[in-house]
């Protein structure tokens, strides 16, 4: 229901007479009335309103100013918008409830879980804003006029509570490389939580968020498009409105087998570095092989001069170096006993001065039997 009303400052009402037209054609008049009502209930309804005013004495005519009026087919639905949908330990959240563009609303509130629905409050005021600190599902609607006329309600909104317990995600294997086509376990754990039974876990990948499920781990086949952060949070299961916050991010990436092209560069680096540590070993075992004969060299040159050392004390009779002395003959067949003689080697340091060769001899031949000479 619309209604109009036409108003002319000018004499009384009475000597005027009034007219609602829309887009210019006539739908309405009134000889006395100056407010005059429309109800529509058509979307064909909807154009430009304005109306007139004729004074029968003066033949005068006033026109106001034009009204667009949109009659849309279905009622105006309300928006509930959530400051956040996750209520903070001891903490609260707001509520928006909005009709599009229209003004003169008046709202009321809803809370309902599984079972029930609960009218929670009912605003006069038109700013359209509340905070609550229960969880649950929430949804508005306004109202205005006499008779009062209601939008639809909005759509629902779930509000949650947060627990103080902490979540951690844990993968196994706990390699820190996992390579395309490997299997990897994550665990959603919470701390200080009791049994595992007491709760649920939803999960939050890298492409996608799972529904609430009673098992604590996500199981899963590892492919290129896997690499991301992984969280989880979990919620008592008599409790569908309160929840733990999200826990720390997991980060998983996700290794490729090598390209061809970075495999052959690979290999060449490889093969380069193998035939430059080959040349270095040669080197090196050249080197060494060159010092060790050095080494061999000089010790060869020492005992030649310790020989030449010997050889020059011979050579200048410093020395007797050896005494021959035949074995004893028999006494009854004047044999010498042993055949073989016996060689002594005396080392005498000659200190005196050197003395006549006849006087002396390098090799000395004694026979113990023989008489001395007269």
């Amino acid at each position: 229901m619309v209604s109009f009303k036409c108003v002319v400052k000018e004499g009384k009402h009475t000597d005027w007479e009034y007219k609602v037209m829309k887009d210019g054609r006539e739908i309405l008049n009134s000889n006395t009335n100056k407010g005059l009502s429309l109800k529509l209930a058509s979307t064909v309804q909807s154009g430009k309103y304005r109306c007139s005013a004729h004074r029968t004495t003066s033949q005068k005519t006033k026109t106001s100013n034009i009204v667009s009026v949109t009659v849309t087919a279905d009622k105006p639905r309300a928006t509930l918008t959530p400051g956040s949908t996750i209520i903070p330990v001891g903490g609260s959240v707001t509520l928006a409830c909005s009709v599009g563009s229209s003004a003169g609303w008046k709202y009321e509130w809803f809370r309902h879980d599984p079972n029930t629905e609960v009218q929670i409050r009912t605003d006069d005021q038109q700013n359209g804003v509340i905070r609550v600190s229960q969880g649950g599902i929430y949804h508005c609607r306004g109202r205005r006029g006499n008779p009062v006329y209601y939008t639809d309600k909005s759509d629902d909104v779930t509000i949650e509570i947060t627990f103080s317990n902490k979540v951690v995600v844990k993968g196994r294997p706990s390699w820190p490389q996992i390579f395309s086509g490997e299997t990897i376990s994550l665990t959603c754990e919470v701390q200080e939580g009791g049994e595992t039974t007491e709760w649920e876990y939803r999960w939050r990948g890298a492409k996608q968020t799972t529904q609430w499920t009673h098992n604590n781990y996500w199981i899963f086949r590892v492919s290129e498009s896997s690499s991301g952060d992984y969280t989880c949070k979990s919620r008592r299961r008599d409790d569908s409105y309160s929840s733990t916050e999200w826990s720390e991010a997991f980060n998983l990436s996700a290794s490729t087998v090598l390209s061809s092209e970075s495999s052959s560069f690979l290999m060449t680096v490889g093969l380069i570095s193998g035939i430059t540590f080959i040349v270095l070993l040669l080197y090196y075992c050249m080197k060494s092989k060159v010092f060790n004969k050095g080494s061999a060299d000089d010790q060869r040159v020492s005992q030649d001069e310790d020989q030449q050392q010997v050889y020059s004390s011979l050579l200048h009779g410093d020395r007797c170096v050896y005494e021959t002395i035949p074995g004893s003959k028999s006494a009854d067949t004047g044999q010498i006993e042993d055949d073989s003689s016996v060689n002594q080697l005396k080392v005498i340091n000659k200190t005196q001065h050197r003395v006549d060769p006849e006087e002396s001899s390098d090799y000395c031949n004694v026979n113990p039997n023989s008489t001395p000479g007269p």
